[in-house]
């Protein structure tokens, strides 16, 4: 069954996007094992106009993982649609070595923020802390789910006081 790819944000300010986000839920991906532990993500603007991307995490052995990439906006017209890319800069250039980075919804203060793939499969859930009180949790999921992702396999990130940003 296709569906239509969810709706993004329809506007964003993106220096007040920018800083440090911490995972509170994400569905299942290869590149993320499950027990990976404190997972955030900072963003800042480059030179080029681009975006830095540095995530960071802790996997299962308690040894700090660390990934640099770059996101440019996908489409001018689409404010919330941004492409990732951690290969290096010298093989960018390769077709399909992009992911969708689509920011579905931001609170107003730029606090909490839902970002999803267009196909589903992906979703991420952060805050700018570490803990996300269970009221907030529960709207943007349901938020989500009313778009059409599936929370069944939804991994909760475990923060155990490590700091990673």
């Amino acid at each position: 069954m296709d569906r239509p790819p969810p709706p993004t944000v329809s506007s964003l300010d993106l220096d007040r996007y920018l800083g440090t986000w911490y995972e509170i839920a994400r569905l299942p991906m290869r590149h993320e094992p499950p027990d990976y532990t404190d997972i955030s993500a900072s963003y800042s603007r480059q030179p080029d106009g681009t975006i830095r991307v540095d995530n960071r995490a802790f996997n299962g052995e308690g040894e700090l993982e660390e990934s640099t990439g770059v996101a440019t906006f996908a489409d001018a017209a689409e404010p919330g649609r941004l492409e990732v890319t951690f290969l290096p800069e010298g093989l960018r250039w390769i077709p399909f070595t992009k992911g969708d980075y689509w920011i579905l919804r931001v609170d107003d203060g730029y606090r909490t923020a839902l970002v999803g793939s267009p196909d589903y499969a992906y979703l991420w859930l952060l805050h700018r802390e570490p803990e996300l009180d269970a009221a907030t949790r529960d709207t943007f999921l349901a938020y989500a789910r009313s778009l059409g992702y599936s929370l069944e396999k939804l991994v909760h990130t475990p923060h155990t006081g490590r700091r990673t940003a």
